[in-house]
Order: structure tokens, then C-alpha cells, then sequence
């Protein structure tokens, strides 16, 4: 019952993320990612990315093991890109830092994992995602990441287009050289 429970709040939480990140691409003028400067949409949006994050931590403790993949799959190819996945998204963040890393306002990164993709938080964050679907074995989580890398798919769009306001010609000339994922 507590796992049904569990699944269903992150799934709602999931879709309230989803429809935030979509009324900011498609309202940019009343966005709510990335939050600039803007208190409570830094809040707002933070808030509900660590309560999807705690509910799927807590699906994958208590729904462990329950589907058919097979552990030479779930370990010999969830483990290696679970790990690929979180070392590029860490990399990431320590390349970005965490002001950044938080939608704020701050400069302008091209280098390091950013000279080969404008998002490698995003790529490593799905790369991760699908280690840990595969070593989790679950259905539910399986479901639940899914919507997530969703979410992280859609998440550039409302970026980039803050990023073209504050960074105007340096940030289409650095789209124009750099790829949004690969």
C-alpha cells in the first residue's frame, strides 16, 4: 500500500514539474524556470525537484528488485552508465557551479563539459536515470524516471530562452558552435 502511495505522490509531483517547465516555455514572459532572480520560483522549483527526488529515492529502497532484467543487464550496463552519469553531471556542476547550477544569474560557461554540449547535467542526469532503472529492477521507478528524463529533456527550452536575454549575441554564438545534448 505504501509503495502504491509513494508511486502515485511522485507521479503527481512529477506532472506539477512537467506543467512548470512547460508554462515557462510556452509563457516565457511569466516563467517560472530557470528563476533568475525571483525568491520564490527559486523555492518553488527546488523545493518540488528534491521532493520527486526523495519520493523516487524512497521507491527505489522499497520496490527493489521487483520486475524480470536480468542482474548481468542490471549491473553490467546500469552500473557503468549510472556511474558515467552521475561523474558528467557532477562535472558539470563543478564546471558551472552552483549559483549557476540554481538558474541564477551569473556568467557564461563554455568549457569544460560545456565545450561539447550545453547541457551535460541534463545528459548526465538521463544517462544516470537509465543506470538506475536498469539496476533497480522496478517498474514503478522505471515509470517515475522516465518522467523525469522527460522533464530534463524539456528543461533547455525554457533555458535557453532566459539564457538569449542575458546573454544575447555570447549565447547564440555558443549555441550555434555547441549542441543542446550531443
Amino acid at each position: 500500500m505504501i509503495v502504491r502511495t509513494l508511486f502515485l505522490l511522485a507521479l503527481l509531483t512529477g506532472y506539477a514539474y512537467l506543467l512548470l517547465i512547460l508554462w515557462s516555455i510556452l509563457i516565457p514572459k511569466r516563467r517560472v524556470w530557470p528563476p533568475g532572480e525571483t525568491v520564490w520560483k527559486l523555492y518553488l522549483t527546488w523545493i518540488i525537484f528534491y521532493l520527486e527526488a526523495g519520493l523516487a529515492a524512497a521507491l527505489i529502497v522499497l520496490d527493489w528488485d521487483s520486475g524480470s532484467i536480468p542482474i548481468e543487464v542490471r549491473f553490467g550496463v546500469g552500473a557503468p552508465l549510472a556511474t558515467l552519469g552521475l561523474g558528467l553531471t557532477m562535472w558539470g556542476i563543478r564546471t558551472l557551479g552552483l549559483y549557476n547550477t540554481h538558474g541564477l544569474h551569473g556568467e557564461l560557461i563554455v568549457q569544460g563539459p560545456y565545450h561539447f554540449t550545453r547541457n551535460p547535467q541534463y545528459l548526465g542526469d538521463v544517462i544516470l536515470l537509465v543506470g538506475i532503472m536498469l539496476m533497480v529492477n522496478s517498474v514503478m521507478v522505471a515509470v517515475i524516471n522516465l518522467l523525469i528524463i522527460l522533464i530534463f529533456i524539456f528543461m533547455p527550452f525554457s533555458e535557453e530562452l532566459w539564457l538569449k536575454e542575458q546573454y544575447k549575441d555570447a549565447y547564440l554564438s555558443y549555441m550555434m558552435q555547441t549542441p543542446r545534448f550531443l
